[in-house]
């Protein structure tokens, strides 16, 4: 086992065990090419094929990878939290294994590192072999998520990128359970700036992040940096009140005016229950989101729990 590295590469894995060994080969490549020891950190988050064998394969055959394995599936956002957890360099690489980010890129955030940048994200410039409707969404989202937080989240961001020592910490301090990386990392300042690049296809295997998955970590993001949402719920309700109190004029007014109108009985009644009923739900829906959010904090459980690790020393302090 390598003494104090300068560099740590943490890359989350859920089964790609077609993608590990050419990985490997692109960051061995770049791993060559540093100016110090690095450590490539690998976290199995309860894949059911051969990655973690593979990790095993790769930590007996060269002593600068290491590997976590997470007990069961427990999500990227905590994947990626168990490898910083395990960290020893002063500077932390953060990437997927699917290399649509681009392990060449380490190089150009290394020398903004140098520069005195405290954390290097890499901003995309496209996206290629995604769908519309993938960037359609993407584009939404990363704009509304940057008008509604309270901190400023770059646009065209995800996980890939480069933080200091002193960040990573701060992020393993940090106690919450419903952990948005890319949101936190913005959340704690320092100098940071961006890396643009073209993000590639996968090179191999199915994509895990499945729409589901994506709109839960879009949910997560705007709940844990914004209190828009229940902002909105209040004015939604005030807004539903005054049509409510509208209507009831209205419907005086016509029984006033026009007593045999066919406008006026169980079509009109039926209408506002309706309306009424889905602001109500739409209002429970969102103090429900932030509710669950506090019962999940207030368990106090830990963020994820250890099968087996390689190169590592456990640490039974994690929470």
């Amino acid at each position: 086992m390598i003494n104090q590295p300068i560099y740590s590469l943490v890359i989350p894995i859920y089964n790609e065990s077609e993608n590990i060994t050419e990985m490997y080969r692109r960051l061995h490549h770049v791993m060559a090419q540093l100016d110090g020891d690095a450590e490539l950190i690998l976290i199995d988050d309860g894949s059911r094929d051969r990655s973690l064998s593979m990790m095993r394969e790769l930590h007996h055959c060269d002593n600068r990878v290491h590997y976590l394995s997470l007990a069961r599936n427990f999500g990227h956002q905590i994947a990626v939290t168990a490898g910083l957890n395990f960290v020893q360099g002063k500077c932390i690489i953060v990437m997927d294994a699917d290399l649509q980010d681009p392990p060449e890129l380490i190089l150009t955030m290394i020398d903004k590192w140098h520069q005195g940048y405290q954390v290097v994200y890499a901003q995309r410039t496209s996206r290629q072999q995604e769908t519309w409707l993938k960037r359609l969404t993407a584009y939404l989202f990363y704009r509304i998520l940057r008008r509604l937080a309270k901190v400023d989240i770059p646009e065209d961001t995800g996980d890939f990128c480069l933080m200091d020592r002193q960040v990573v910490n701060i992020l393993n301090s940090m106690p919450e359970r419903n952990r948005y990386i890319r949101g936190l990392r913005a959340w704690v300042g320092f100098r940071q700036t961006s890396v643009p690049f073209a993000r590639d296809p996968r090179f191999a295997g199915t994509v895990k992040y499945t729409f589901g998955k994506s709109w839960a970590l879009a949910i997560d993001g705007i709940i844990s940096f914004s209190t828009v949402p229940l902002r909105l719920a209040t004015y939604i309700g005030i807004l539903s009140a005054f049509i409510a109190l509208f209507m009831i004029l209205l419907v005086l007014y016509w029984r006033l005016s026009e007593p045999f109108s066919p406008t006026i009985g169980y079509t009109l009644i039926t209408i506002s229950m309706f309306f009424l009923g889905s602001v109500q739900l739409i209002c429970i829906g969102i103090l429900g989101e932030y509710i669950g959010r506090i019962y999940e904090e207030v368990k106090g459980r830990p963020l994820y729990t250890l099968k087996e690790t390689g190169g590592l020393k456990d640490n039974s302090n994690i929470t």
